[in-house]
């Protein structure tokens, strides 16, 4: 058996681009021990570590388990931001932390939400789904009824046309990732596949559309293709094993995966089968997308790939030079992540990030990559590819073909279009603060 030379543990990194990215085998299999070789731990002094203190949590009994966890109190700091803090009455969004969080999986509690008109209080008891219009056989269905049905589940990802608008600003808007892309997020998500139930009504070949309507006071509605239904929609009930939340359409909800937020209908209580789009409000108006010269781009529901780092990124410190993991998230919604390229100098050079799996279509795909940064200037980005080969756009090509605006955008709630899928920039100066910029 041949034996290590044990000089493994300590061989630096391998480099692979510019201003200090390494190479992502730092992060896997029986690669370099990252822990040992990158030496990110605080040194004990002396020969032998000290003693382990015994703090004042150690001295005495615990407090005792509610019957609903919460977390700890020293993660107050991690949570949803509003645009409407004060409870003043119009569209309210709340946006995830992305940069406090880990993994693929949003937290129930942390999950994007948008409402246009308040989040209805709805007894599940008396909450009924229709599916009518052009079918054999109308039907009707309850929680309860809808929830003997066999149930499937998959990972998806869903997302508000207008995020990350704010970039569409000619200046950077100085914005967390929070701030620019906190209207995205991935659950696990369990519910009745939709074509079940429109076989069990029998659907009219003519029929080309399913009208979704919310039981919201708005009446929310959109018109989906019948070939969206039968691919993988689903009624969703359940959201990361639970009930769904309130704001995220409780009791039952559309999921569209890989199509704009609005299309995923919460408070579901309507699928009307109907042979041509509705031409409802909001995709009529609303989530139509404006292009240079004035043109309107309807019917645009795919969400393109696209990735954000959000660790080092702006909302953090970076506290001393050193070994750092660079890390984000990657989406697609025409299927999986293939791979995720990260820059640390503007873009001059790229590495490729390892990917987190399992990997799964329509869903966040978390990378990572290692990085040493010398305490200098400093300008991270990733881009991503998906398994049909659609790259994420560069920004001077994503503006010539989608615009950008005139003036600064001082309102990062005046959002002037939709669908911004270009790379996102972290400017991180000498003395380790990052800022948004455009590279």
């Amino acid at each position: 058996m041949k034996k290590s030379n044990g000089n493994a543990r300590s061989r630096a990194p391998e480099s692979v681009a510019g201003n200090g990215l390494l190479h992502r085998r730092a992060l896997l299999g029986r690669g370099i021990a990252i822990a040992g070789a990158l030496g990110t731990g605080a040194a004990a002094t002396g020969a032998a570590a000290e003693a382990v203190k015994d703090e004042a949590w150690s001295l005495e009994f615990g407090g005792i388990t509610p019957v609903l966890q919460t977390p700890s109190p020293f993660e107050k700091p991690v949570t949803r931001t509003l645009s409407n803090p004060n409870g003043e009455f119009r569209n309210s969004h709340a946006r995830t932390p992305h940069h406090l969080l880990g993994g693929a999986i949003t937290p129930n509690s942390h999950h994007f939400s948008i409402n246009h008109a308040g989040i209805p209080n709805i007894d599940p008891a008396k909450h009924k789904l229709v599916v009518h219009g052009m079918v054999r056989q109308p039907l009707e269905f309850s929680l309860e009824s809808l929830s003997r049905y066999p149930l499937v589940t998959r990972m998806a990802f869903v997302e508000c046309a207008g995020n990350s608008a704010p970039m569409f600003s000619n200046e950077p808007v100085q914005l967390t990732a929070q701030g620019l892309h906190g209207l995205v997020s991935c659950s696990e998500w369990t519910g009745v596949r939709l074509s079940t139930l429109l076989d069990e009504a029998g659907i009219d070949p003519k029929g080309k559309w399913v009208v979704a309507e919310g039981a919201d006071a708005h009446f929310l509605d959109r018109s989906i293709p019948v070939k969206k239904a039968y691919d993988d929609a689903l009624v969703a009930i359940y959201q990361n094993g639970e009930r769904l939340m309130p704001g995220n359409g409780y009791p039952m909800r559309l999921l569209v995966p890989g199509y704009q937020g609005n299309m995923n209908v919460k408070f579901l209580r309507r699928l009307k089968v109907v042979d041509q789009p509705a031409m409802t409000f909001f995709e009529s108006k609303t989530y139509s997308q404006i292009l240079p010269g004035g043109r309107t781009w309807r019917f645009h529901f795919l969400m393109e790939v696209k990735s954000f780092i959000t660790s080092p990124s702006m909302g953090q410190t970076l506290k001393a030079p050193g070994y750092h993991a660079i890390s984000g998230v990657a989406y697609s919604g025409t299927g999986r992540i293939s791979k995720v390229m990260v820059s640390a100098d503007g873009g001059k050079s790229w590495g490729e990030a390892a990917l987190q799996g399992p990997v799964h279509e329509k869903a966040f795909t978390r990378f990572v990559m290692p990085w040493k940064w010398d305490g200098g200037p400093a300008v991270l980005q990733s881009r991503a590819w998906d398994e049909a080969g659609n790259a994420q756009p560069l920004r001077a090509d994503f503006v010539a073909e989608r615009g950008q605006t005139k003036e600064p955008i001082t309102n990062p709630l005046a959002f002037p279009n939709q669908h911004y899928n270009s790379l996102t920039s972290w400017g991180i100066g000498a003395n380790g603060e990052i800022k948004h910029v455009y590279a």
